[in-house]
């Protein structure tokens, strides 16, 4: 969360009749998160596989959530978006990985997309690979279709928001 916007954010959620903090949910297939992350002790989910449950048994603190869900340690996004539903969760953001996006969004089960351009060029010298934007999942074509919804400035970034039709 941005501090300094903070307490307008915590206003916005109360005129929303949301609690002023949304709850936070960790996805790891493996269990592979380091216990002692502040998230888990103010209360995080954590979605996992059964053999990634079975790793973090007594080791996340009290108030941290976690949830199997199944064998593979490859989280099934339709399953993911399932649980959360189940704990009330009708707006889901996700803030996840080129891979975990690419399922996302190959399931059908992104709606909008928020795209930051910032005045930063990474280039690749070919010894080691980087994540595009979505990974594991073909888009073009047919694809997914984005519709340009919003844009701000704040410096030289662009904040772009795009809504997702398959």
């Amino acid at each position: 969360m941005y501090p300094p916007g903070a307490e307008a954010f915590a206003e916005l959620r109360r005129t929303l009749d949301k609690p002023e903090q949304p709850e936070v949910a960790i996805l790891t297939g493996r269990g592979s998160i380091d216990p002692s992350r502040p998230v888990l002790a103010a209360g995080a989910i954590v979605l996992t596989s059964t053999s990634g449950a079975e790793r973090l048994r007594g080791s996340v603190p009290k108030a941290a959530t976690v949830v199997s869900l199944g064998d593979e340690a490859s989280l099934d996004p339709s399953r993911v978006v399932e649980a959360l539903h189940a704990r009330g969760h009708r707006l889901v953001l996700s803030e996840a990985g080129p891979h975990t996006f690419g399922s996302l969004v190959g399931a059908g089960l992104a709606d909008e997309l928020f795209l930051t351009v910032s005045p930063l060029l990474a280039g690749d010298r070919g010894q080691e690979s980087r994540f595009g934007l979505a990974e594991s999942v073909e888009l073009m074509p047919p694809g997914v279709r984005e519709q340009l919804l919003g844009v701000r400035r704040h410096g030289d970034h662009l904040f772009l928001r795009y809504g997702l039709a398959s």
